[in-house]
């Protein structure tokens, strides 16, 4: 994943046609070794192709994953025969205002 993402900003970057170097350059300037024969792999795989085709087409195989979750699980079901227990509301506690404090000492009558 590195090498692609690598790969891809390069090609944001400007860069038409990323070479090996250039991947191993921009992973180097962050302190990311490179598994060369996977690189070479992924440059091999990628000359020559419109990177926007190769993307298009990885989208369409990702479809076959699904997207998203499936929503959440359902309730469990209520127990046959007994009663309902009612849970009691939680009180609130009331909030009262907080003290006025003096940063500064001034209710003492000194001078800072």
């Amino acid at each position: 994943m590195k090498h692609v993402a690598a790969y891809l900003m390069l090609k944001l970057g400007g860069n038409d046609s990323p070479s090996a170097a250039d991947v191993t350059a921009a992973l180097g300037t962050v302190g990311v070794e490179v598994d060369s024969d996977s690189l070479n792999r992924l440059i091999a795989e990628l000359e020559g192709k419109d990177i926007n085709e190769v993307l298009e087409a990885g989208k369409g195989m990702l479809a076959k994953f699904g997207g998203g979750g499936g929503g959440g699980g359902g309730g469990g079901a209520a127990g046959g025969g007994e009663a309902a227990v009612e849970e009691e509301a939680p009180e609130e506690e009331e909030v009262g205002e907080a003290p006025v404090v003096d940063m500064f000492g001034g209710g003492d009558g000194g001078d800072y």
